[in-house]
């Protein structure tokens, strides 16, 4: 059963963990793949540096700004997409990146976004109406298989840089 957009309007570091268990599918012509998100990262909204929204509402950003449950996908290093998901109410510019599936060859959000042909041609997308990219319940994950550190590559964001608002599942 897809996500309804309720569960994207509210916290972000909240809607970061729970995402956790659900999964991320994506209809590739007449294919449909289903993946265990295992991996998340919140980003804050305009004061966490981190975040893309740090910086103002640009033609890149723009998604962030409006209603929860869009698909926020940009570019990074000239070759790779991101998959980010726009939570909270609209305005507050905050979302979460999906770093992570239980997938062959998906770990990092580049290379889970090149699997499953994620580009900027579905940025902006409702993802709660979509018939191309959506999130799908999965098994509530219990809280001790949930594991917390520091967002990756956010060395820059001053005291942002030390949240621990990356979530990930405990594979041991």
């Amino acid at each position: 059963m897809k996500i309804e957009r309720s569960f994207f309007n509210r916290n972000t570091v909240v809607v970061a963990r729970e995402l956790l268990g659900k999964y991320l599918v994506r209809k590739i012509g007449s294919k449909i793949v289903r993946a265990k998100i295992t991996e998340t990262e919140a980003y804050c909204g305009p004061h966490d540096l981190a975040c893309h929204a740090s910086k103002g509402m640009t033609p890149r950003t723009k998604v962030m700004f409006g209603p929860p449950g869009h698909a926020y996908i940009y570019l990074i290093y000239g070759m790779y997409h991101c998959l980010n998901i726009v939570t909270e109410k609209e305005g507050n510019p905050s979302a979460v990146l999906i770093r992570g599936l239980e997938l062959d060859g998906m770990d990092g959000p580049g290379k889970l976004c090149r699997g499953l042909k994620i580009d900027k041609t579905l940025n902006g997308i409702d993802i709660c109406g979509s018939r191309y990219l959506w999130i799908e319940n999965g098994a509530k994950v219990p809280k001790n298989k949930i594991k917390k550190s520091k967002r990756i590559g956010v060395d820059y964001a001053g005291k942002w840089k030390d949240k621990l608002w990356r979530f990930y599942l405990d594979q041991s």
